[in-house]
């Protein structure tokens, strides 16, 4: 079976293998600092955040130094993931991400941020990053179920996730959806819901992430899972292969699959502890879907 993972999207693109720098903006988010709520998604971890952060240029050096045994070819996805990128002061983030794209070894820039966090002004500012380099927007929509996003403590509802997609579709830019299996309350059905609702959109989706839901220590998700284990469905390596298999066979050809599970920090990590045998996960999935 056809697989449009992100190494051929981007070998497609620009020739050559293309590796993420992770970034920090030093942001925040909204439902973290009361804006509308607090203690972020029950499945997040607190860490340091808003904090003094390293200048971008300092900071995509050591992110280059850390993989430069696996790459010769100088490609990079300048990626900002931690929190909400778009939330706080426009033009000190703005800055950082001019900084990001115009790096010489950048060849696209990547922004993780929340629906609720996108107006027009960020519009018009993606929109002039764009027309530099390819730029993606992701937005952590996880269900389309508005009855589990209130006890992720997602802060938003499935209304504003739909016209923040529509409008950045809108303006040209690419998004890429987070979708997370076993949430509290779901099973299978709910992420196929999920997965079905992003491919019938008025604008095609151009990526997903699929999430297996990580159980992290120090999380409200990990108090919740010590009381009641059952609060959540824990996939077998196997069971949850075979489902990710059919979301991809469920998504248009030209949807490109950014990453198939979650990836918990290792220190932190209760639940499935399966995921940290990254090789062992990634050569059953390819047997798996070659198999199709």
């Amino acid at each position: 079976m056809f697989y449009h993972s992100l190494d051929y999207e981007m070998k497609k693109q620009f020739g050559k293998k293309v590796y993420r720098l992770a970034l920090d903006a030093g942001c925040t988010c909204p439902n973290r600092d009361g804006k509308c709520g607090f203690g972020g998604c029950i499945f997040c971890a607190e860490d340091s955040y808003a904090k003094s952060v390293l200048p971008v240029l300092e900071q995509i050096e050591a992110a280059k130094e850390k993989i430069k045994a696996k790459t010769k070819d100088n490609a990079y996805i300048a990626y900002f993931q931690s929190h909400t990128n778009t939330y706080g002061d426009i033009n000190r983030i703005k800055g950082m991400f001019y900084e990001a794209i115009n790096y010489p070894e950048t060849v696209a820039l990547s922004i993780g941020t929340r629906p609720d966090c996108i107006d027009d002004e960020w519009i018009l500012v993606l929109k002039e990053l764009n027309d530099i380099k390819p730029v993606w927007v992701e937005l952590g929509l996880q269900t389309i179920n508005d009855e589990t996003a209130k006890l992720l403590n997602r802060g938003y509802n499935l209304d504003v996730f739909e016209k923040a997609y529509n409008k950045l579709k809108a303006a040209g830019i690419s998004v890429i959806v987070h979708v997370i299996a076993g949430l509290p309350g779901e099973n299978d059905e709910d992420v196929i819901k999920t997965v079905e609702y992003l491919t019938k959109l008025p604008y095609a989706l151009d990526g997903i992430k699929i999430h297996n839901l990580n159980i992290l220590k120090g999380t409200a998700l990990a108090s919740l899972y010590e009381k009641d284990k059952s609060i959540v469905k824990e996939y077998s390596m196997e069971e949850y292969l075979l489902l990710v298999v059919k979301l991809i066979k469920m998504l248009p050809k030209e949807t490109v699959v950014h990453r198939i599970t979650g990836d918990g920090p290792r220190n932190l990590l209760i639940s499935p502890l399966w995921i940290t045998d990254k090789k062992r996960v990634q050569n059953s999935f390819r047997k798996l879907i070659n198999e199709q």
